[in-house]
């Protein structure tokens, strides 16, 4: 019986260190990722606030070349749905929304993702004149876990694995304008 009491309390042990570790762990994250291109700012912006335009420099629209996309709205307003669904679990179903712009400065998304998890995370991008023929150009992205599922902070860097995507799209966005 003194067993049996001792092998339960280390077994509830076990189980309550990681939900008492997540009270201490972080819940939110950002990621900016920044880009110098070549081009003037207005040419940069009006390319940017177009969502279509992301199927030709985001990684993840570049992931999965079979995904069925969707729109609504009037593409670079306030109000436009960019929808995708894709098999591949990397990719996904969801959607991202222009709910703000600046225009020539600051374009703000709702991304919305659906499967293979659910959550509702802002990002946006921004542009600034460095010169008449340079623009600088941040891709920023924030988002949250709730406790105990914050405790996935521990075990994966998500700054560093959405920056990277976040500075391929940034690259290839370079590329693009350029040409």
């Amino acid at each position: 019986m003194v067993m049996l009491r001792k092998i339960l309390v280390v077994v509830v042990a076990i189980i309550a260190i990681p939900f008492v570790v997540a009270l201490f762990v972080q819940k939110d994250y950002s990621v900016t990722r920044t880009i110098t291109i070549d081009k003037p700012v207005t040419e940069v912006f009006d390319y940017i606030k177009h969502l279509k335009n992301q199927d030709d420099f985001s990684k993840w629209a570049l992931m999965d070349p079979d995904m069925v996309k969707t729109y609504r709205g009037t593409d670079a307003t306030v109000g436009f749905v960019s929808a995708w669904a894709s098999e591949n679990p990397d990719v996904g179903v969801g959607e991202q929304e222009i709910i703000a712009i600046d225009e020539g400065k600051r374009i703000d998304f709702e991304l919305r993702f659906i499967s293979p998890f659910e959550a509702n995370e802002p990002a946006y991008m921004t542009t600034a004149t460095i010169n008449s023929n340079q623009t600088k150009v941040d891709w920023g992205f924030s988002g949250h876990f709730d406790y105990p599922a914050n405790l996935m902070f521990l075990f994966f860097d998500f700054e560093t694995m959405i920056g990277a995507d976040l500075q391929q799209g940034l690259d290839t966005l370079k590329v693009v304008l350029e040409k």
